[in-house]
């Protein structure tokens, strides 16, 4: 008896969860962080959001190849756990060069190392959910994730602000980092670091069941033409759950992408009514900054209402209520155009509901996911999934300009708008994917 079908306590599906943590918090620093070091080492508003492709065209060519040869790894780590500690001890390398940059390419050569590294590790946390967590458990184990990605966020996020709190200089001439960045990047890759080795050393793995037909499997991965055949197989044959998950996600994630770039821009123009160069401007990043800082925490809150929730209700229609109530709130924001004020203060109800969508995004389609695929392909299709992450980043990057110049008359917040629509959007076509997560009776 390995104990792959015993039902697992709360503490340990925390510690086998709380990697994410740290992966999170070295996330979140550089969400918060990349366009002012960039904007620092001289680059143009212009080339920024070419400067951020490196996240979403890494996930891209990383995770499903992580997730496909992770199936098929076993060693005396286990299956994913080397690639969890190996992706951490890359990105805690960059987490401390990051900073040290001193050029716009030496920020982007790390942040490609930073990006490569924490895919490495991310991806197969996903899988592992599915691999040690009986199904009955596996949405209580995606909604820890959910609190685990919230707790990282929120304190990473407000990182810097707590430095500069406390003394430390925010204050750097043009080409340098600021003090309060440098240090916040070097206790993420401490964090990073603790919290993978804290999963690594309390969780084990199993062995696969049948460990012959796994050697099997194993030896058929020498070939790199027949690893791509099968992956490409794989592929266009992805169980339907996951085709109509696909159509949820493009919607879901274009929608947060629009928001990361424009809400920022949105708000000080639709809001305050501010203009780049001013110090109303200054006010509004700064509160901007803040928005984002009250919606990762109230992802990270309402995480344990989704730990109880999952117990009660099926991970389908919570989702669909929480997409409602995201595209409602991000959507409100656009309303600026029809008159409606809102104040520096009214802008907190539009950031709960922004944030109660968030914690259900991190957890509830991989709850939804993870049941309806086969054991042994369950990293590979985890990777696979986050094609439809990472692919409507990219459309949005490289598309959405011009939708900008010639739909929305340049309007940032008319943009922020369009992304509660795609949450929206998102919510309708949850109705279709079909639930196969096993409900617990209260």
């Amino acid at each position: 008896m390995d104990g792959r079908h015993e039902q697992k306590t709360f503490t340990q599906i925390m510690l086998m969860c709380l990697g994410f943590f740290g992966i999170q918090f070295g996330w979140a620093l550089q969400m918060g962080n990349m366009s002012a070091i960039y904007s620092r080492l001289g680059a143009s508003e212009s080339q920024i959001p070419l400067l951020w492709l490196a996240a979403p065209v890494t996930g891209l060519l990383v995770q499903p190849l992580v997730g496909y040869f992770s199936d098929r790894t076993w060693c005396r780590l286990g299956r994913r756990r080397p690639y969890f500690l190996g992706g951490a001890i890359f990105s805690t390398i960059a987490l401390f060069l990051m900073p040290q940059a001193s050029a716009i390419w030496m920020a982007v050569i790390a942040l490609w190392i930073l990006d490569t590294s924490v895919n490495v590790s991310m991806e197969p946390f996903r899988a592992f959910v599915g691999d040690i967590l009986p199904e009955n458990q596996r949405k209580t184990g995606y909604a820890m994730q959910s609190v685990m990605i919230g707790a990282g966020a929120v304190i990473a996020s407000f990182l810097p602000q707590i430095l500069a709190s406390v003394g430390v200089s925010t204050e750097a001439p043009l080409g340098h980092i600021p003090d309060t960045v440098k240090y916040s990047f070097y206790t993420g890759a401490i964090v990073l670091m603790v919290a993978i080795l804290a999963t690594v050393k309390s969780t084990p793995e199993y062995p696969p069941a049948d460990m012959e037909e796994f050697r099997k499997l194993q030896k058929q991965t020498t070939s790199i033409s027949k690893t791509l055949s099968e992956m490409w197989q794989a592929m266009t044959t992805m169980p339907s759950t996951m085709r109509r998950l696909a159509v949820v996600q493009f919607f879901t994630w274009a929608a947060f992408m629009i928001m990361w770039v424009y809400f920022t821009p949105g708000i000080a123009s639709g809001v305050f009514h501010a203009t780049p160069g001013t110090e109303a401007y200054e006010v509004a990043a700064n509160w901007g900054s803040s928005c984002f800082g009250i919606y990762n925490g109230v992802a990270f809150g309402f995480a344990f209402a989704l730990l109880w929730l999952t117990t009660k209700f099926s991970a389908k229609y919570i989702h669909i209520v929480c997409l409602i109530i995201g595209g409602l709130g991000l959507g409100s924001l656009g309303l600026t155009l029809f008159g409606v004020e809102f104040s520096k203060m009214g802008l907190v109800i539009p950031m709960v509901c922004i944030g109660i969508a968030w914690s259900s995004i991190l957890s509830m389609p991989y709850a939804l996911l993870s049941n309806a695929l086969p054991a042994e392909k369950m990293g590979f299709y985890m990777g696979v999934f986050n094609f439809f992450i990472v692919i409507p980043q990219i459309c949005v990057n490289l598309l959405f300009g011009p939708v900008m110049k010639h739909l929305l008359g340049g309007s940032a917040i008319a943009a922020v708008g369009v992304g509660g629509l795609s949450l929206l959007v998102a919510a309708f076509f949850t109705f279709f994917v079909q639930d196969n997560t096993i409900k617990k009776q209260a």
